[in-house]
């Protein structure tokens, strides 16, 4: 039988009342003790890495769980991360750059519902991260949620509160979980070296442009900000106004030596500049990096994980526009 870790981070699929609303409680343990029948499917061990509303991760955190896994990683043939669902998406993505190539599956789930629920999706969620962990294809970075595993840099949370909460943003799941069995549609295993990366670069901002956002955003964000990643309307473009303040602020701005990321807030098939002549001017003549299909989860991370490795604009170019774990699919 494979031998998988379990690793507690906290989320819903922990919490308990704490008379003030639900915080997590449950320990690693725990989670374990109320789902017997992963005995029968892998050799299981656990440890508590934190215990944390996923409200308050952030990339020391992520840190926290590449350092884990990697720790642990010759013993092991899979990892499983507990999580809360609502920056779950973050995580897979922060995992996927900071863990290149693994050969070894990891695994993030969690739940709508606490466990300790009687009526909760969190059982069968566990279950599935399991059995996921411990098949002889599995590998990377995913999500395991409602009977689906979904690519770290490619996946979404959809709905606040339903138990389908996450869903692929224009890629296919990799595999599917029916009646305990995995039916994969796209099985691959890195070519390359798994190589961990221990740090995360700050200074990242993303600003979702609403009509007539006001272009002294900029010199506001200046002194806070190394890289700022713009949702824009539609295909994306930048908006004018009847004048060339929003363009005159975002060329100061690449001046400057920071980095701007134009993408959509449209959350499927991703930006295209090139269709219309708000976003084809600035694409061509200031030079923006245009995010393409990729999701503003793994645009924020993938830039924190360069911010790690380098300060050069054209090095940050160079590395953001290289593909990684098929986050970049539609260039």
């Amino acid at each position: 039988m494979k031998r998988i870790l379990l690793i507690a981070t906290g989320g819903t699929i922990a919490c308990k009342d704490a008379g003030e609303g639900l915080t997590p409680q449950l320990t690693s343990s725990d989670l374990m003790a109320l789902v017997p029948e992963l005995d029968q499917i892998c050799l299981a061990d656990a440890v508590q890495l934190m215990n944390l509303d996923s409200t308050n991760i952030s990339s020391t955190h992520w840190l926290e769980m590449a350092v884990c896994i990697q720790k642990h990683y010759d013993q092991y043939d899979g990892f499983v991360l507990t999580h809360g669902t609502d920056t779950m998406a973050y995580t897979a993505a922060a995992l996927s750059y900071l863990i290149q190539n693994s050969r070894k599956p990891i695994v993030i789930t969690g739940a709508q519902q606490s466990i300790s629920n009687r009526d909760t999706d969190a059982r069968e969620n566990l279950r599935d991260a399991f059995l996921y962990a411990s098949d002889d294809q599995a590998c990377g970075v995913h999500i395991v949620f409602d009977h689906k595993v979904i690519l770290g840099t490619r996946a979404r949370k959809m709905r606040t509160k339903s138990y389908n909460a996450f869903e692929s943003v224009d890629w296919p799941e990799t595999a599917i979980i029916r009646n305990r069995k995995l039916v994969y549609y796209l099985p691959s295993r890195p070519n390359a070296e798994t190589r961990f990366y221990d740090a995360m670069g700050c200074g990242v901002f993303v600003w979702k442009l609403v009509p007539g956002s006001d272009a002294n955003v900029f010199q506001a964000l200046k002194p806070l900000c190394r890289a700022l990643v713009l949702e824009g309307f539609g295909v994306g473009g930048l908006p004018q106004y009847g004048g060339q303040a929003f363009y005159d602020a975002v060329k100061d701005w690449i001046r400057s030596g920071r980095v701007i990321i134009m993408t959509t807030q449209v959350p499927f098939e991703g930006s295209d500049m090139e269709v219309y002549q708000v976003g084809q001017k600035a694409k061509r003549e200031l030079g923006l990096i245009e995010a393409f299909g990729m999701t503003t989860e793994a645009v924020v991370t993938k830039l924190q994980w360069i911010l790690g490795q380098t300060e050069d604009s054209e090095s940050i170019r160079r590395l953001f526009q290289t593909p990684i774990a098929y986050d970049r699919i539609f260039d």
